[in-house]
């Protein structure tokens, strides 16, 4: 209504003799302005970086770039500014000269086939919840393809049938209409439920998320404690706030499925380059040769195509996102943690020929931490962001530069996945140092948190740097409810006076010749050999294969879809769970169990248990055990 006051046209009037309710001219130019916000943004970023242009536009001095934050609207970040510089650099290329704005710059917007709901009053749209999964739409549609007068237009009721997602307490929200490729109509639902927020600072058990290639997610649990006595950390001295860990990792694996996206983002690319070069060939070739039809139609079966990769590699991302996203919060809350502090990376960007950073920047870490911030923000727990810089480069228990090894049996060569500091001569994962790192800048810095007012996302903009100890549970404790654990798992012994049953013959006597000296048993270890010494060999022995896991038979039971391992589990009994497309927990392998939680049969998670009691020092009289790998 306020672009309206301006008498800006963002809408075309009907057609001579088509009667249309103001309501739906309004729809449309809620979406006519939301474009055009969005277009005056980028003119200002353009205009800003065209006015400060760089007299090498590679590399920015520090006084361009104060020049530059001068000019820039209010929010915008580094890697908006580089992606805005790389495209008036191509441009430059191509043309000679610098663009002069940015309809010299960019096509026309492609405006999206959708309906605004939220735009227009009841007298258009109503929506009413019956009941946790069903809601009713009132729509006022046309009778008819082009309606002359009020009376053809009328009152549409459409059943919503709501997911388990939406809680029966929360408030609905006009929607959106979005037409699929289907002939379907999908609803764009949005629900609000009202919360108490989260505070910024004040924590003391907290869990930090490093964000790795493979693993998606590696965490580990963080308390803040004051320290009674003089040592190495922060300071020392009495009352001296330092932090402590317990050592476990929390990993979320996702090896299977990153290197299934891998393989998708690589088959599209090959798609996309196949469709250009078709039509490349075709707009060469022109109309009156024979093989220009031909050439445009392979290019539309490679388009097609192109839309089922894109299409897969979204969804597939996206529950990637979500099962990462609630094995986080799970585990936030099974041990007790009132904050996550995760890894700040929305600037990460692939530079030079570093393939780990090329990676890593094409994962889902947007949607990963909105979920999280989502799904914490139900349970009452608050997230932020901490810097990046230096978590992986410094050792979290002496603050000295760590080395980088391929694994902890190979430090004289040089790798990424494995730390080792020098120093103090820890020897750890180098995603689970980074994940110390980032929970003791959380921990020591939360009152610096800041939070943006637009978005709502806390960041911590300021690191303080601290050491990170590693500590037990009291042992006494642990003991007895190990002790606990067996006793109730042992079987009851029957009741009453000890028998024995009546035997019918009398017990054999042994014979008499002298037994063969035993022979001298070669000294063995009881540990298990990281790779078998024997080749392996399939159930039926008839092919031999390299040392390793023995493949087993994959049977599938009637009425169940995927393979079978036949691995029996009998010590913890779980709900049946068994149907279509859904294995039974007895066929599934013991590294699998905790995964399937997850969403995927493929990713291997930590399991979500909670430490009872808490661990590390409750007060100045019980000193810490050496800590030891979980």
């Amino acid at each position: 209504m306020a672009l309206r006051r301006l008498a800006w046209p963002l809408s075309l009037p009907p057609a001579e003799g088509v009667y249309v309710s103001d309501r739906v001219r309004r729809a449309a130019e809620e979406q006519a302005a939301r474009t055009l916000r969005l277009a005056l943004h980028r003119r200002a970023v353009i205009t800003a970086v065209l006015a400060a242009w760089p007299a090498d536009s590679h590399r920015r001095t520090a006084p361009e770039w104060a020049a530059l934050r001068a000019l820039l609207p209010t929010g915008v970040s580094g890697a908006e500014v580089r992606n805005r510089t790389r495209q008036i650099r191509t441009y430059q290329g191509e043309h000679g000269h610098l663009p002069a704005g940015l309809c010299a710059l960019e096509a026309p917007p492609t405006v999206a086939p959708q309906v605004l709901l939220a735009a227009v009053d009841r007298q258009q749209a109503t929506l009413e919840r019956l009941d946790a999964t069903t809601a009713w739409l009132r729509v006022k549609l046309p009778l008819t393809a082009a309606p002359a007068r009020p009376r053809q237009w009328a009152w549409h009721v459409i059943e919503v049938r709501l997911p388990s997602t939406i809680d029966p307490d929360a408030h609905l929200h006009p929607p959106t209409l979005r037409p699929t490729p289907g002939g379907r109509i999908a609803i764009d639902l949005p629900h609000s439920k009202p919360l108490t927020v989260a505070p910024a600072a004040g924590h003391t058990v907290a869990l930090g998320f490093d964000w790795g290639v493979n693993t998606l997610l590696t965490g580990t649990l963080g308390r803040l404690t004051t320290r009674t006595g003089t040592g190495a950390g922060t300071g020392s001295g009495s009352g001296t706030a330092r932090v402590v860990t317990d050592g476990r990792p929390l990993i979320f694996d996702a090896t299977t499925i990153s290197a299934k996206l891998h393989r998708l983002r690589t088959h599209r690319e090959h798609l996309a380059a196949k469709r250009d070069r078709y039509q490349a060939l075709a707009a060469h070739l022109g109309a009156p040769h024979r093989a220009w039809g031909h050439l445009l139609h392979q290019a539309a079966v490679l388009e097609v195509e192109h839309e089922r990769v894109c299409a897969r590699i979204r969804h597939l991302n996206r529950a990637l996102a979500w099962a990462a996203a609630h094995w986080a919060v799970d585990q936030a809350r099974a041990l007790g943690a009132t904050v996550i502090y995760l890894e700040d990376l929305a600037t990460l960007e692939a530079r030079g020929h570093r393939k780990g950073n090329a990676r890593l920047s094409g994962q889902v870490r947007g949607t990963v931490a909105e979920a999280i911030r989502h799904l914490a923000a139900k349970a009452g727990i608050t997230v932020a962001t901490v810097p990046a810089r230096g978590t992986s480069a410094q050792c979290p228990q002496c603050l000295a530069a760590l080395t980088h090894h391929p694994a902890p049996d190979r430090l004289a060569e040089r790798g990424w996945k494995w730390a080792h500091c020098r120093s103090c001569g820890l020897s750890l994962d180098r995603d689970h140092s980074a994940a110390r790192r980032i929970v003791s800048r959380g921990l020591l810095g939360q009152t610096h948190t800041t939070t943006d007012r637009t978005t709502g996302i806390r960041s911590i903009r300021t690191p303080v740097e601290g050491t990170v100890t590693t500590v037990r549970r009291p042992k006494r404790t642990t003991r007895r409810l190990r002790r606990a654990r067996q006793a109730a798992a042992r079987p009851t012994p029957p009741s009453g006076p000890k028998t024995t049953l009546a035997k019918g013959h009398p017990t054999p006597a042994r014979p008499t010749s002298a037994k063969p000296a035993p022979a001298r048993r070669a000294q063995t270890s009881r540990r298990a050999p990281d790779v078998r010494t024997v080749p392996a060999t399939t159930p039926t022995g008839v092919v031999q294969r390299p040392a390793g896991h023995d493949t087993q038979t994959a049977t599938t039971p009637p009425g169940w879809s995927g393979p079978g391992h036949e691995v029996p589990v009998p010590d913890r009994p779980e709900p049946d769970r068994t149907g279509p497309g859904r294995l039974s927990r007895e066929t599934c392998r013991r590294r699998t169990r905790a995964a399937e939680r997850t969403g995927f049969h493929h990713v291997h998670a930590t399991e979500v248990h909670p430490l009872t009691p808490r661990f590390g020092p409750h007060d100045g009289n019980t000193r810490p055990r050496r800590a030891r790998k979980a």
